[in-house]
């Protein structure tokens, strides 16, 4: 039974999940009450979580990473705050692989990222049909291909739900409103991921159960000719870029400026989220596409050099190792697979949709070190 210290601490991360899609402001006030109770009930219980391991050594290396990053950037801007928003999202991955959840807690926390996902859907579609907004974005995530990412990799944890259960309809019916959402936003490389994580998902329970395998191949082909008969705006928008011969929409040139950066700054890079200083100071003419470098591994690799993406690429490593190696078994329980298939869902779109968008930034990180951290923390207690 948990004790009132640790109700407290649930109900404060739920209100995180709600929140983090959602609004600025109470996410980030919900996060660091959830950091202050979280310390001030295991120093009550004088118990964190067991001892120190290998993945406490890869978070600690990753975040105390950043500060160095900062400390030695080459360009001056918002390399600190850049810094403070990786310590964000890694203590909210530290924390969690070092907390305990009843059942129904995790099925809360899980409940209440995939509702806030949906509602946000409905708020961003409601205003593209009211004329404020032009695509679909969740108000706290921002731009369409960011909303994408965020989208994409609810839509896997939707999946895992719908195979794991229990509300199985319910999963299924948001996870149809995820996909048709994600089409709408027309991010290929985002619903690629989405897509790419829900047959890995399905495929991996192939010796559990055969029907998700066949019953997501059905859906997917549906949604397809959907999308296709409907003429969605991801197809409409591949064609006009193949007719321009721009296959990927300007980002080549943010690729060439990564790795020209990189070059004059290997070891330490620019500085997290000083990507933007770079195309401003040459006068880009695109310069307000070129924030970021449209991919994790190049927009790391400039940002924070040798020395910040080795930890930020071994952390992935580890990851993937993690998922491998501890996959659930056909006998394990509905919730081991849930969690590990949430998981999974965070990793890949991570890494896929990296490849041409940055990804692992701001509210995305939050929701993939939240997913990653409550796997990784039901996994030790197992």
């Amino acid at each position: 039974m948990p004790s009132p210290g640790q109700k407290v601490e649930s109900a404060v991360l739920i209100a995180l999940c709600i929140v983090l899609p959602l609004y600025e402001a109470p996410k980030n006030l919900a996060w660091l009450v959830y950091i202050l109770i979280w310390f001030a009930n295991r120093a009550r219980t004088r118990d964190f979580g067991g001892a120190w391991d290998l993945w406490d050594t890869l978070i600690a290396a990753w975040i105390a990473s950043t500060f160095v990053v900062a400390a030695f950037a080459g360009l001056h801007g918002s390399e600190w705050r850049g810094a403070l928003d990786s310590v964000r999202y890694g203590m909210v991955l530290w924390l969690l692989r070092r907390s305990r959840f009843t059942e129904r807690q995790l099925r809360l926390l899980l409940g209440a990222l995939v509702f806030s996902a949906v509602l946000g859907v409905g708020i961003a579609a409601w205003r593209v049909w009211a004329g404020t907004h032009e695509r679909i974005e969740l108000n706290s995530v921002g731009h369409v291909n960011h909303t994408a990412i965020y989208l994409a990799i609810v839509l896997g944890l939707c999946v895992s739900w719908l195979f794991a259960g229990p509300l199985r309809f319910v999963a299924g019916v948001a996870a149809a409103v995820l996909l048709l959402a994600l089409f709408a936003t027309a991010s290929r490389g985002a619903l690629a991921a989405g897509v790419l994580a829900s047959g890995v998902i399905a495929a991996a329970w192939w010796r559990r159960s055969r029907w998700p395998a066949l019953g997501m191949a059905i859906v997917l082909a549906a949604t397809a000719l959907v999308a296709v008969f409907g003429s969605a705006t991801v197809f409409e928008k591949q064609k006009a870029q193949f007719a321009q011969g721009d296959i990927l929409n300007l980002r080549g040139r943010a690729w060439d400026i990564a790795v020209g950066a990189w070059e004059r700054h290997p070891w330490f890079g620019v500085g997290i989220d000083n990507f933007s200083l770079l195309t401003r100071a040459e006068e880009e003419p695109y310069r307000t596409l070129f924030t970021h470098a449209h991919s994790l591994y190049l927009n790391t690799l400039a940002e924070r050099g040798v020395v910040g993406a080795s930890l930020v690429l071994v952390l992935l490593f580890a990851a993937l190792v993690a998922l491998v190696r501890a996959r659930p078994r056909p006998p394990d329980s509905a919730q081991a697979w849930l969690l590990w298939g949430a998981a999974l869902a965070a990793w890949i779109v991570t890494a896929v949709a990296g490849i041409v968008n940055t990804t692992l930034h701001h509210e995305h990180a939050l929701l993939v070190a939240l997913l990653l951290g409550l796997w990784l923390g039901s996994r030790q207690r197992a």
